[in-house]
C-alpha cells in the first residue's frame, strides 16, 4: 500500500520502521528538513520538507493514489487539517493524533462528520496501559484482548515464586488455574515453549488467561500483591492528567508533583480529587517529605528518560511496592531489562501497534478475518494477535494438532460465547471463536496465514 506519513518525529519514525518492515510505499513529510533526511537515509521511503497540510505538498506527495495518511505531527489542528484536505484530494483513509483532551469529546463528531478513519491519543492510551499495571501490580505490562476479557501479563519470576525449576508440563501441580504461559524471555533469548521447557529464576513469562484466573495463578506461584491505592505521580503532562482522572474516580490517592505553576493551577481546577504540589519532583528531599515511603506506587512522568528511570529507581529504593517509568527512547530497553524498574511504557510504540493493526486490516481490504487487535510485545519481538474465525477461515472445525501452524507461533487462548479456553492439540477451531496468537512473525494480517500452504 502507499502510505503518507506526515511528522517525522519519535511516533513517525516509529511507524516507518515499522511499516518498511512489512514492504509498503511510504512517504513522510515534515517541516524539518533535517529530520526527513535522517529518516530517508536510514530507511528506505521518500521524503519531503514541508507543510503537509497544504496543497502543494500533499499533491506533490502524490495524495490522490495514496492508501493511507497518517498525521502525527505536535500539531492538534495542522493533523486534523491535514486529513480534511487529503481527504479532498483524494486519500481513502485518514489517521489524525489528537492529543488535546478537550478534543476528545469530540471524537465521534470528527470521525462521524469530518470523516476521520480513525483518532489516535498516546497519552490516553498510555495511561490506559498505567492503569491497568496499577490494577494488578504484580504484572510488569498488561495488554487486553477480546474487549478485555482475555489479558496477556508479563512476570518477572523472583526468589519468592514456586515455579523456578519446574517444566511447564508440571504447571497444573503448582497452579490448577486456567492460563498458559506462551512466550519466555531468558535474558536475551526469546522462546516460545513447550511443555519440556524448564523455568528458572529471573525468566520473564508471559500469560495468558481471564483476569480473575491470572490473580489466582499469582497467588498460587507467590507473586500477588494487593492493587495499589496510593500513587504518586512525577509530571504534571497529559498522561499524569488522563492517569490521575482514571484511578481518583476508582477512589485511589493520587498525588501529582509537578513544577509548573500555571500548571498546577490547570490541574487542580480539572482535577477536583486529586492533590497537586508544585515541587521539582526529582529532588529527594520533596519526594521524602510528600510520603514517597508511604505510597504503593510511584509513576514517573516528566519529559526526561533519564530522570524517570533515576526516580523510579529511587523510589523502588525507598520501598515503593511499584515503580512505573515512561521512556520513549526504546533503544534504552537492554540496560532497563538489568535494573530494578517494574514497569517501562512508551507512548510511540502503543501507538505505532494500533495504527499497525488499522493498516494490517486494510491490507487486508477489510476481511472480517483481518487482525482485530495487536500487541507487540517483548521488546517488538513478538505480536499478539486477536482474530474472529468466520465462514472464511480455512481450518473450522480442526483440531489444531492437524493445523500445519507456522513455526515460531502459538495459539494462546480462545474465547468463545459460553466461555474461555486455554487450547490444546485436541481443541477444534470453531465458528465465532476469537483467538489469540503469539507469534515471532511480525507481518500476519489474515487469520488463514497462521498455517503453512
Amino acid at each position: 500500500m502507499k502510505i503518507i506519513i506526515l511528522g517525522a518525529g519519535k511516533v513517525g519514525k516509529a511507524l516507518v520502521q515499522h511499516l518498511s518492515d512489512e514492504d509498503h510505499d511510504l512517504v513522510i513529510i515534515d517541516l524539518h528538513s533535517e529530520k526527513v533526511e535522517k529518516i530517508v537515509d536510514q530507511f528506505d521511503v521518500f521524503g519531503i520538507s514541508g507543510n503537509g497540510a497544504t496543497y502543494d505538498v500533499l499533491e506533490e506527495a502524490d495524495i490522490k493514489e495514496a492508501d493511507i495518511i497518517i498525521a502525527v505531527t505536535d500539531s492538534d489542528e495542522l493533523n486534523i487539517l491535514a486529513c480534511l484536505m487529503a481527504k479532498r484530494m483524494g486519500a481513502d483513509n485518514t489517521i489524525a493524533r489528537v492529543r488535546n483532551p478537550e478534543y476528545l469529546k469530540q471524537r465521534s463528531f470528527m470521525r462521524d462528520q469530518l470523516g476521520l478513519s480513525m483518532i489516535v491519543n498516546p497519552e490516553l492510551e498510555a495511561a490506559n496501559e498505567i492503569r491497568r499495571i496499577l490494577m494488578f501490580p504484580s504484572a510488569f505490562k498488561v495488554d487486553t484482548f477480546v474487549s478485555g476479557k482475555i489479558e496477556l501479563a508479563e512476570f518477572r519470576l523472583t526468589g519468592k515464586t514456586k515455579l523456578s525449576g519446574i517444566s511447564l508440563s508440571r504447571l497444573p501441580k503448582v497452579s490448577k488455574t486456567n492460563v498458559l504461559i506462551c512466550a519466555v524471555r531468558r535474558k536475551c533469548e526469546l522462546i516460545i515453549p513447550d511443555g519440556n521447557f524448564v523455568l528458572e529464576q529471573n525468566d520473564r513469562i508471559y500469560v495468558t488467561g481471564q483476569h480473575r484466573d491470572l490473580v489466582r495463578f499469582c497467588q498460587d506461584i507467590g507473586l500477588f500483591e494487593h492493587k495499589s491505592k496510593r500513587v504518586m505521580i512525577i509530571g504534571g503532562g497529559r498522561i499524569a492528567f488522563y492517569l490521575a482522572q482514571q484511578l481518583s474516580t476508582q477512589g485511589i490517592r493520587v498525588k501529582i508533583i509537578e513544577n509548573n505553576s500555571k500548571r498546577c493551577l490547570e490541574l487542580s481546577r480539572k482535577l477536583s480529587h486529586v492533590t497537586i504540589i508544585e515541587a521539582d519532583g526529582s529532588d529527594e528531599e520533596v519526594l521524602i517529605e510528600e510520603g514517597i515511603e508511604k505510597i504503593d506506587a510511584l509513576v514517573s512522568l516528566t519529559g526526561l528518560d533519564e530522570e524517570n528511570i533515576v526516580i523510579s529507581l529511587y523510589g523502588k529504593q525507598m520501598n515503593a511496592k511499584k515503580t512505573v517509568a515512561k521512556v520513549t527512547r526504546m533503544n534504552f530497553t537492554s540496560v532497563l531489562d538489568q535494573i530494578d524498574i517494574d514497569s517501562v511504557i512508551s507512548p510511540k510504540s502503543i501507538i505505532a501497534s494500533q495504527i499497525l493493526r488499522y493498516v494490517r486490516a486494510k491490507d487486508n481490504k477489510d476481511d472480517d478475518t483481518s487482525v482485530k487487535t495487536l500487541h507487540k510485545i517483548i521488546n517488538d519481538e513478538v505480536e499478539g494477535l486477536e482474530f474472529i474465525v468466520t465462514k472464511h477461515t480455512s481450518f473450522i472445525d480442526q483440531k489444531i494438532a492437524s493445523l500445519n501452524l507456522r513455526e515460531g507461533l502459538l495459539i494462546a487462548a480462545i474465547s468463545r460465547e459460553r466461555g474461555f479456553v486455554i487450547p490444546n492439540g485436541e481443541t477444534r477451531i470453531r465458528l465465532n471463536d476469537h483467538i489469540v496468537i503469539i507469534t515471532k512473525d511480525k507481518k500476519i494480517s489474515n487469520l488463514n496465514e497462521i498455517v503453512r500452504r
